[in-house]
């Protein structure tokens, strides 16, 4: 045929699991496979050295096919680590290997060991799990047909991660029987194979053949070639963008472009919020309509995609979980081979033309998209992460492109974080105290450790060692298994399972605790009384994730001071940093700061208050429009609007519970062309502070009232410790930079367009200071300082067009 002979790789694991797995979506009983993965590596490596001379542990096997189907050729290797290989040609005195019933000549010379770690009661399991038996199988396969072996056995060993009780299957093969599986197994896989080599030729072409879809902006070609060095080099790369650089694009582009050169597998587009991803969605869009085939699915969370009121994925609830794992993949096929825009109302669709669950369904997707739009937590959330891309903790040819980066160190402040309440145990012990009496004990156990804590407790607590507690929650999860694989829960199974989670969340945090943690006791708003694992920096946490990277882009429009993100972040000494010049003309922007008001708490009055007010109705006056007042919090919103209720009109305010239609609402009072003023109350740091388009004249004026430092608090004080003595940078970590990327966040709903024109004005003396002008935008330069009687007549000059 004369076309290169293509190669593809994929482990034992997913080969077996995406081919064989079968049945129903179940969420009754066990939940923690995915924990037992990581706990159960330690477990295998304790298990291994207990075994003699003839055990060989972790071996790298295997085995390359050939295939040739549709004109298209290809070598697919399939490779692994077998758990253990037996040898029993090898004497071992101390060691003899119990296996069969057979007669001793019957024993086969090799055994394939496959260990699976398990939470659960070992004695209900009756028979191997089909894949886990299967993943057996390969390496027997590869192995006999490596060293010609007629026969050779299989050995499924199972170990409660709790108790180490174990439970083996064994079985003997005949290569025969090993072969006929083997090549049907493959045959199965091949026509995916086949069409991704297909699909990914012509993907190649088309990028090749495309360029830049606009002129580039201001410094912008620059930014796409670093994005592209940056990938290239296998590096990372942290860019303070200003709106309107086009960093979106900037970013996808030359990303798109090292996957059609086979520098880079897939793009994982991470954010934090919805209208960001919609951005996404569009850029790849602009790539298709360039005639560049591309997929890109986005991922929906389950909540939302979800076809029942509230999820509950099982057969008995869900029609769709019954038998999901039997058509899938036919669903999954379908739609790869008809779309490429794979969009949550596709995936509706798709799944409900095949029956199956939509949520599931896109994760299943995601292994042979060349683009997933998705949040942070389904790649650095150790509870949801996905796993099918980063459970083994190798690094692979992906390019992560983090938007809206300075979300993500209080993101994984929060992921890394867990937290229990004592009154969850005593409710939980309520529910089930008639239905089991073990997990009752252990129930009772666990919250009379926390009443200790409790006792200890009058307002907030650090405490150094939660040993005990430790222990008997582990003691809890042991118990909690054997409950839910043993009972159909109806009463109270929202509290039930909620417990069990947190608790399983709790000991993964607990198991890797150290310096970068607080341990502390306090109590909520409502009082209850509450125990916490605080992360305190979560840079070596991401840092590993990265490391599964090719390459990780962190941009945002408000990312200063750099070297901060850089280290909370986890990047390395190494790693480039960028400053993208403004795109935007500083002659549409008038940016003040008043130098006669305060927010600070010792000046918080009807006083101070009325001279906000005032400059509100001033600064709005000045021009008939739309504009944004932010405020730090609800509260000072809330007094503000009350007083300026007779003297300014067109006030509308943000509430604390809003839907997304209250937030549509809200939105559209902010109308082109604007006869009347219109001004929105919002809150620092909320909805509308962050990821909105209210383009021309649709917003022309933002009041930022106050510095957004966060509230003093017990946790903010804990971090300005943990701060002080690492760097001597405690207040700039907990309370600094936090508050004034609200305050940029906030400030950068003004201009959005080139064409956009547009006033700032920030309400507090404390933005004159040298500690909060070093941290302004290069933007933000020139500014001026005014009071009250000095502003009109700015606002005056740069609204008739005078030079300001």
């Amino acid at each position: 045929m004369g076309e290169e002979l293509k190669d593809i790789k994929i482990s034992v694991r997913n080969l077996v699991e995406f081919i064989l797995q079968s049945g129903n979506l179940d969420n009754r009983g066990s939940r923690s496979e995915a924990d037992a993965m990581q706990a159960g590596s330690r477990l295998h490596r304790k298990l291994q050295k207990q075994m003699g001379s003839n055990y060989s542990a972790e071996v790298p096997l295997s085995i390359t096919v050939p295939i040739t189907r549709e004109d298209i050729s290809l070598n697919l290797t399939v490779e692994g680590r077998a758990d253990g290989i037996i040898n029993n040609t090898v004497k071992e005195n101390d060691f003899t290997p119990i296996l069969f019933e057979e007669e001793e000549e019957n024993i086969p010379e090799i055994i394939i060991d496959e260990i699976k770690g398990m939470y659960m009661d070992l004695s209900l399991l009756k028979e191997p799990i089909k894949v886990h038996r299967a993943q057996a199988m390969c390496y027997a396969y590869i192995y006999a047909d490596r060293y010609d072996h007629k026969h050779i056995g299989i050995r499924m060993t199972y170990c409660n991660l709790e108790t180490e009780n174990l439970r083996y299957f064994e079985e003997t093969l005949f290569f025969e029987v090993l072969k006929e599986w083997f090549d049907d197994l493959i045959g199965e896989y091949a026509k995916w194979a086949v069409w991704q080599i297909k699909w990914i030729k012509n993907r190649n072409k088309s990028i090749q053949a495309f360029e830049f879809p606009y002129p580039y902006r201001k410094g912008q070609k620059k930014l796409v070639a670093g994005v592209y060095r940056t990938i290239l080099r296998d590096k990372n790369l942290f860019i303070e963008a200003p709106t309107g650089v086009g960093k979106t694009i900037s970013t996808i582009f030359p990303s798109v472009k090292a996957m059609g050169e086979n520098i880079a597998e897939k793009i994982f587009y991470l954010t934090a919020k919805t209208i960001t991803r919609t951005v996404a969605e569009d850029t790849f869009r602009i790539l298709r309509n360039e005639d560049v085939s591309f997929k890109v699915v986005t991922i929906t969370a389950k909540e939302k995609i979800c076809i029942l009121d509230k999820p509950d994925c099982n057969p008995v609830s869900c029609e769709r979980a019954k038998g999901h794992f039997d058509r899938v993949n036919d669903a999954v096929f379908d739609l790869l081979t008809n779309e490429d825009e794979i969009n949550r109302d596709l995936i509706d669709l798709y799944a409900s033309k095949h029956c199956v669950c939509p949520f599931e369904m896109s994760l299943d997707v995601t292994l042979w998209a060349d683009a997933v739009i998705c949040d942070y937590n389904y790649v650095f959330d150790p509870n949801v992460y996905l796993r099918r891309f980063f459970q083994n903790e190798k690094k692979n040819d992906y390019i992560f492109l983090i938007d809206e980066a300075h979300n993500m160190v209080e993101r994984a402040r929060e992921m890394y974080s867990a937290v229990l309440y004592k009154d969850s145990f005593l409710e939980v012990k309520k529910l089930v105290k008639d239905r089991s009496h073990n997990l009752t004990k252990k129930l009772d156990y666990c919250n009379k450790e926390l009443l200790a804590y409790k006792r200890e407790c009058d307002e907030f607590e650090v405490v150094d060692d939660i040993k005990g507690l430790a222990m008997g929650l582990m003691g809890l999860m042991t118990e909690y298994e054997s409950f839910l694989s043993e009972n159909v829960i109806l009463e109270g199974k929202d509290q039930i399972l909620n417990l069990y989670l947190e608790v399983r969340h709790f000991l993964n945090m607990y198991e890797f605790i150290d310096d970068d943690y607080c341990i502390y006791t306090d109590y909520d708003q409502g009082d209850h009384f509450r125990i916490k694992l605080q992360c305190m920096d979560p840079s070596r946490k991401l840092s590993k994730y990265l490391e599964r990277a090719k390459s990780t882009v962190f941009f945002s429009a408000t990312l200063l001071p750099i070297k901060y993100y850089k280290e909370q972040l986890g990047g390395k000494e190494e790693d480039y940093a960028v400053y993208a010049p403004t795109s935007f003309s500083t002659d549409n922007r008038l940016i003040m700061i008043a130098n006669d008001v305060s927010t600070k708490y010792t000046r918080r009055n009807e006083k101070e208050y009325r001279k906000i007010v005032a400059y509100i109705k001033k600064f709005t006056d000045a021009k008939v429009g739309n504009y944004m007042v932010f405020f730090p919090s609800y509260a000072m919103l809330s007094q503000i609007a009350e007083m300026a209720e007779d003297l300014i009109e067109g006030i509308v305010v943000q509430s604390s519970s809003m839907t997304e239609e209250d937030r549509e609402l809200f939105l559209e009072e902010f109308v082109a062309n604007p006869s009347t003023n219109r001004i929105g109350f919002c809150v620092m740091g909320g909805i509308f502070s962050e990821g909105i388009d209210l383009t021309s004249d649709r917003l022309i004026g933002a009041i930022i009232v106050g510095t957004g430092l966060p509230m003093v608090c017990n946790e903010r004080e804990l971090f300005r410790g943990h701060f002080d003595e690492k760097n001597g940078m405690g207040f700039e970590y907990a309370y600094l930079y936090q508050g004034m990327n609200k305050v940029l966040q906030s400030a950068g709903r003004v201009i959005r367009t080139n064409e956009d024109r547009g006033t700032i004005l920030l309400l507090d003396d404390r933005f004159t200071k040298k500690q909060y002008t070093n941290l302004f935008p290069m933007e933000w330069f020139p500014n001026k300082v005014v009071n009250i009687n000095t502003m009109e007549k700015l606002l005056d000059d740069f609204w008739h067009g005078e030079e300001v």
